[in-house]
């Protein structure tokens, strides 16, 4: 896979899963657990992200 689609997929689906956790939070349909699993999804990938340009 091409570099720099697979970097540019890390960080929009870290961004999305920031956006979605602050988008159900106001609107009061997600539970304390599931946000925390929703950020440490996005959490993982951008630290992927990272892990892979510092080679």
């Amino acid at each position: 896979m091409n570099k720099d689609i697979k970097n540019m997929i890390f960080k929009s689906i870290g961004l999305a899963m920031g956006i979605a956790t602050l988008v159900l939070n106001v609107i009061k349909a997600l539970e304390s657990k599931s946000a925390i699993t929703l950020l440490s999804i996005g959490l993982i990938c951008l630290a992927i992200n990272e892990l892979e340009t510092k080679k």
